[in-house]
């Protein structure tokens, strides 16, 4: 992880499994004759979940480059991490901690294995813009 003292990182943990959205996506109607897609309830319920128990940066709306340091505490090795990632990257969104997921610039993420108490454990780090753009 970073370098900066520990006791000075705004750290945010998330219990539950973490839904991986690749394979949590349906295909449904879209009253036009053709398909659209549309999330599952999984993945739903672990956005509400994730939006109740974000404390730490729900709505600080972080508006420029960061960092996402995260460890992910799958219940078992099945869950990929990187279909993780996507997961909880939206959810910062969907729990305005951060305005676009497009801002992320850098991920130091770990994966785990806590079959009792699968999680996340994170931090943001906001970084200074790139001076070169």
């Amino acid at each position: 992880m970073m370098k900066k003292n520990l006791f000075s990182m705004k750290i945010e943990t998330i219990t539950g499994q973490v839904v991986g959205k690749a394979n949590n996506y349906m295909a449904v109607p879209d009253g036009c004759g053709g398909r659209r897609i549309i999330k599952n309830d999984a993945i739903r319920q672990y956005e509400r979940s994730f939006l109740r128990q974000c404390v730490v940066y729900k709505k600080k709306l972080i508006d420029r480059p960061f960092c996402l340091h995260i460890i992910v505490y799958h219940s078992s090795n099945r869950y990929d991490l990187d279909n993780s990632l996507k997961t909880v990257l939206d959810c910062l969104q969907y729990a305005k901690a951060i305005k676009d997921d497009k801002l992320c610039v850098r991920i130091n993420a770990e994966k785990r294995i806590d079959r009792n108490n699968p999680r996340i454990v994170f931090h943001i780090e906001e970084l200074e813009p790139n001076l070169f753009h």
